[in-house]
């Protein structure tokens, strides 16, 4: 029974602070009621904190998006994230672009150019797929992480304390509110008290009855002043207190923008490790292919065909057009027959750099001219260059013929 009370008690006490202080807040708005401003100093670090809440959400947001383009995919990791449940691992685009590229190539065969291309492009996606699938986990546990941790745990605890200081503030000009109305009355009262009312005895009988109630009212209304001032004393000193601790918490904003600035740096070379690996499998597939292209096919991405293409009809002895959007061009190098009939040698500008697999071949930077010449039995798709005292097989595919 005690306790029902107690608890009808606090009850009763809650619901009047809260009455208070939505009385207090709704004058404020109206312009019918004093307010307590903070400090310029606590203002501007409530500034610079909200500051920080909003472009970290939105960073933590466009990040996730940047690192996961699919909404769907994006929803069932927050489920499972939720659910303290980890994720099942899903086969990203660039490995499931690779796999249908091996799968393919296997059914073309092996043995055939296109298939060979086909299966070597494959493996690279397969591979940019896995480091693609490397950076969203660095990512996402040394910048991700760290963010949603500031926005679900330290701005949680800022938003708290400031919704106690702002309860504490409410509470500190209600309690200053009364007080002047306490004041205000006893003047009143005091007035009241001091008036006399002079004439016949009924007058003067009801003229004292009227100070004795007066006398009882000032009483009442000095009680009251002493009592305001007692609840000012502790709302001050409450508020007080909130705002401190409200400050020292705001004041680690710095220290929380120090610790970002490490994530970001974190990511932005998780973001260049990842950018090297595909340049590196671009690199690599692209020397591959060079090896391989046919010497008598052109495929480009406006044509449904593959057509021999005519040794007479060109200059270039290579796919000079293999750095262009606008596909992956394999020719075969004109005058290649003439020049392997007859045993002179001609000039030829190299396209790209190329690294020497072997002792056997030149290794050639682009832009230099060099000295080709055709050697009896080797493959059509190399020829023999030459510059200075060095000499070495060059793949035609990295060269185009000058007059």
């Amino acid at each position: 029974m005690n306790i029902m009370d107690f608890n009808v008690k606090k009850l009763a006490a809650d619901a009047g602070t809260f009455l208070s202080r939505a009385v207090q807040f709704t004058e404020e708005k109206l312009g019918q009621a004093e307010k307590t401003e903070l400090d310029a100093h606590l203002e501007n670090l409530l500034s610079k904190a909200e500051c920080t809440k909003i472009w970290t959400e939105k960073i933590m947001k466009q990040t996730e998006v940047l690192l996961q383009p699919n909404p769907n995919a994006r929803i069932e990791e927050f489920v499972y994230e939720k659910l303290d449940r980890k994720a099942p691992s899903r086969i990203n685009n660039p490995e499931l672009l690779g796999q249908y590229m091996i799968d393919a190539g296997t059914e073309f065969g092996p043995g055939t150019a296109y298939g060979n291309a086909l299966i070597k492009c494959g493996e690279t996606q397969k591979r940019i797929g896995t480091a693609d699938r490397e950076l969203i986990q660095t990512s996402a546990l040394n910048f991700l992480t760290p963010l949603r941790n500031f926005i679900e745990g330290d701005y949680k605890t800022i938003t708290k304390e400031r919704k106690l200081l702002q309860n504490k503030r409410l509470d500190l000009d209600a309690a200053k509110t009364r007080l002047k109305k306490a004041k205000a009355a006893e003047t009143r009262a005091s007035q009241l008290n001091s008036a006399r009312l002079e004439g016949d005895n009924i007058m003067v009988n009801f003229s004292y009855m009227l100070n004795f109630l007066h006398v009882k009212w000032l009483k009442i209304w000095a009680e009251e002043v002493t009592k305001s001032e007692q609840e000012l004393r502790i709302t001050q000193s409450e508020f007080d207190r909130q705002a401190e601790i409200t400050r020292l918490l705001l004041e680690g904003i710095s220290s929380t923008h120090a610790h970002h600035l490490r994530c970001l740096n974190d990511f932005v070379e998780a973001q260049m490790t990842y950018y090297a690996q595909c340049y590196q499998y671009m690199l690599d597939l692209q020397k591959q292919l060079g090896r391989c292209f046919p010497s008598n096919y052109l495929c480009n991405n406006n044509q449904t065909s593959v057509t021999p293409i005519p040794s007479a009809s060109s200059n270039v002895i290579g796919p000079s057009s293999m750095a262009s959007t606008s596909g992956l061009v394999m020719a075969s190098p004109p005058n290649l027959h003439d020049l392997k009939e007859c045993s002179g040698s001609r000039k030829a500008r190299v396209l790209y750099d190329y690294d020497a697999a072997n002792s056997s071949e030149l290794s050639l930077l682009a832009d230099e001219v060099i000295t080709v010449f055709s050697v009896v039995g080797m493959d059509s798709d190399w020829l023999m260059g030459e510059r200075g005292n060095q000499k070495g097989k060059v793949p035609i595919t990295y060269l185009e013929l000058l007059n």
